[in-house]
């Protein structure tokens, strides 16, 4: 089963010079969150690109502000409580996941295979929800969970329909680290298979992030060609082919034009209409 590999808390996709103290707190966050367990203060200085002052006094402030939890018995940290208020508003009102479901649920009972809605997160995928197949599989997305973009699906066909002004920062940012024999390993390689993929107007995961694990993915579009997210469909070699899953490119797009619509109507946050949100 594959990972993904992300900077240290200095270099993390999206940062950006004179972010500042804030900046620092949210990539103190991030690496706590990395872990997905309890972590220890050590834990956290062996990776940390702060003095052991300066980072004991981040963790206090983020305690004390409630976005962190920590336990004196085991003498951990942990996402706080906070965090999971404002990450369910979060949910409710800037991700897709809430239109999107009924929709998911149609494709996955429809289909029977693994079913992800993904969003960027800065320069990488972020899987805002899934439908498990009728026989599930072992692979790495879940919801919540964030991936590389140059080598899953829903990354791929996300960038791929990028500006080229929001592309390029994006294409800087990716690691090319080799997680199998098929992953594209430079720039120059993605740049050529996302070229394919504004052509044909879906993506594919050739096993590049995991052994065995395919998927066809497709973009889901505003009106305007602006980038919400991508859906895709994901099964394994043993089960199926990109063949068969390529079959299934007519439903996916049929329902990720609903979800785009529907998000629309829901005045889904987008550039064109910014303004109107603010007013509204």
């Amino acid at each position: 089963m594959g990972g993904h590999v992300l900077g240290s808390a200095a270099e993390r996709p999206g940062d950006k010079p004179g972010d500042g103290t804030v900046g620092k707190a949210l990539g103190i966050l991030d690496e706590v969150a990395q872990f997905g367990r309890p972590v220890r203060f050590g834990e956290m200085l062996a990776q940390s690109p702060y003095p052991k002052a300066t980072l004991y006094r981040f963790l206090q402030t983020l305690t004390n502000q409630r976005m962190l939890t920590y336990e004196p018995e085991r003498q951990t940290y942990a996402l706080g409580i906070r965090l999971v208020r404002l990450a369910h508003a979060a949910w409710q009102t800037s991700s897709l996941a809430p239109i999107a479901r009924p929709h998911l649920d149609r494709l996955s009972k429809a289909i029977g295979e693994t079913v992800h809605l993904a969003q960027l997160d800065a320069a990488q995928v972020l899987y805002v929800d899934k439908r498990n197949a009728h026989e599930p599989i072992p692979m790495y997305s879940q919801a919540g969970k964030v991936g590389p973009a140059y080598c899953t699906g829903v990354g791929k066909a996300m960038i791929a329909f990028l500006p080229q002004a929001d592309l390029a920062p994006i294409l800087a940012q990716q690691s090319y680290h080799q997680f199998t024999h098929n992953t594209l390993g430079s720039e120059a390689a993605l740049c050529t298979e996302l070229a394919r993929i504004r052509s044909r107007g879906y993506a594919f995961d050739r096993e590049e992030h995991e052994p065995g694990i395919i998927c066809v993915a497709v973009p889901i579009l505003t009106e305007n060609g602006r980038i919400m997210g991508a859906l895709s469909v994901t099964s394994s070699t043993e089960r199926t082919s990109l063949d068969a899953l390529e079959r299934h490119v007519p439903v996916i797009k049929r329902t990720a034009k609903s979800i785009a619509e529907e998000a629309q109507s829901w005045r889904f946050p987008d550039a064109d209409n910014t303004q109107e949100i603010g007013r509204g």
